[in-house]
Parts: C-alpha cells; sequence; structure tokens
C-alpha cells in the first residue's frame, strides 16, 4: 500500500509538474498578452488624447465659423433690407421721373415757340457783339501800327538830326579846300564827299537793327493778345503804355536835339 502510496504521489507529482508546467507557459503567455495589451491601451490613450486636442481645435474652429456664419448672415440681412429699400427708392425715383419728363415735354413743347424768337435776338445780338469784337480788333491794330510808325519815325528824324549835328561838325572841322581835294583825289563832287562823311557806323545798323526786332516783337505781343483768351485788357493797356512812353522820350529827345540844332 505504501508502494502504491508512493506511486501515486510520484504520479500526482509528475501530473502536477506537468500542470505547474503548463500553468507557467500560459502564465507567460497570459503576461504577454497583458504586456503587448498594456502597450496597445498606451498607444490608444495617446491616439485618444491627440483626437481630443484635435476635436477641441476643430470645435474652437467649428464656434468661430459659427460666428462668422452669423456675422455674415446679419451682414447680409442688411444688405438684403437695403437691397429693399433701393429698389422702392429706384421704383419710386423712376416713377418721378416719368413725371417729369412728361412735365418737361409738356413746358418744352410750350418753350420751343417762344425759344425761336427769343434764339432769333440772341443770334442778332451776337451777330452785334462779334461785329463789335471785329471794330475793337481793327482799332487795336490800326492804334499799335500808327504807334509803330510814328516810333520809326521820330526814330529816323533823331537819326537824321544826329546826323546833320556830326555833318555840321564834320564841316567845321574841315575846311572848304580840303572838301575840294579829297573831292578831286576821289574824282567825286563835294556834295558826295559830305555823303560819305554822313554815313552811319556799324554800332547804329546794329542798334537800328535791334530797335527794328523789338518793333516786331511787339507787334507778335499785341497779336498775340488778341488772340489769347479773356481777359487780356491790363495786358494790352501796359504793352500800349510801354509804346506811349517810348513815344514820349523820343518826342522829349528829337525837340531836344532840334532845340541845339
Amino acid at each position: 500500500m505504501k508502494r502504491h502510496l508512493i506511486e501515486d504521489l510520484r504520479t500526482r507529482l509528475k501530473a502536477n509538474q506537468e500542470n505547474e508546467k503548463i500553468s507557467n507557459e500560459t502564465l507567460e503567455s497570459l503576461e504577454r498578452k497583458v504586456k503587448a495589451l498594456a502597450e496597445d491601451c498606451l498607444n490608444k490613450k495617446t491616439s485618444i488624447y491627440s483626437l481630443k486636442q484635435r476635436l477641441d481645435v476643430v470645435t474652437r474652429e467649428k464656434s468661430q465659423y459659427e460666428e462668422m456664419y452669423h456675422k455674415a448672415k446679419d451682414e447680409l440681412e442688411k444688405k438684403d433690407l437695403k437691397l429693399s429699400n433701393l429698389e422702392s427708392k429706384m421704383i419710386e425715383t423712376e416713377c418721378a421721373m416719368t413725371e417729369l419728363e412728361t412735365t418737361a415735354s409738356q413746358q418744352l413743347h410750350g418753350l420751343a415757340k417762344q425759344s425761336g424768337q427769343a434764339l432769333e435776338t440772341v443770334q442778332k445780338k451776337l451777330l452785334l457783339t462779334n461785329d463789335k469784337v471785329e471794330e475793337f480788333m481793327t482799332f487795336v491794330k490800326a492804334l499799335t501800327r500808327e504807334l509803330q510808325q510814328s516810333v520809326q519815325e521820330l526814330r529816323t528824324k533823331i537819326k537824321q538830326a544826329k546826323k546833320m549835328g556830326k555833318a555840321r561838325a564834320c564841316k567845321k572841322s574841315l575846311s572848304q579846300e580840303s572838301v575840294q581835294l579829297a573831292a578831286s583825289i576821289l574824282n567825286v563832287s563835294t556834295a558826295d564827299v559830305e555823303e560819305i562823311l554822313e554815313v552811319e557806323d556799324d554800332e547804329e545798323t546794329a542798334k537800328t537793327k535791334m530797335e527794328f526786332e523789338k518793333d516786331k516783337q511787339w507787334l507778335q505781343y499785341i497779336q498775340k493778345l488778341l488772340e489769347a483768351q479773356f481777359p487780356f485788357a491790363a495786358y494790352l493797356m501796359d504793352a500800349i503804355q510801354e509804346k506811349l512812353n517810348e513815344n514820349k522820350k523820343l518826342v522829349e529827345e528829337y525837340s531836344s536835339l532840334m532845340k541845339h540844332t
């Protein structure tokens, strides 16, 4: 019995050892599964945390978009209201315009008969005004020509007076015998010798050209003023006054020369 008991215990021990081995293997497998599940759980937890953050961001963006939507909706409603008001005003304006056009058409039809005579009167006045303007232009041009001619004549007279003075001075300095001697040498008359003595110098010729050019520019300036836009009366008065002052100075100079002569 002891032997049987010992064998039975050995058999049970062996079975228990085998069961323990199987249990250990099962336990190791379960530990590996638990570890894998723990890692998977940790990964899922991290993923859930990331998804939660993204959800928070999306939620905030959703709130912003909802706020923007409500603002846009409010603005659109306001604009719709303004558009409706504008359409109403446009309809009212069109009706008013139609009434005004009808009234204006009636008034124009009534005024058309009166405007014919008024237009003829205005045209006559305009023609008369144009005639007066042309007459004024003619007067100004004639006045400027007369002023220029008067100034040129005075200059010529002054030059002639100066020549006469120089000729007399030369005649005084030269005796009659000297003049006759020069005439016989040059084989010309004494009158030709006197004329040679009266020839202008280069400085006087240049001065004459400069004065002529100045008169030409003055006439061009007067013409430009007459062709310019209104008002030009002040400029025209200044230009004519300038020539009158020049004429006055030339008259005084000529009178002085004649007195000395």
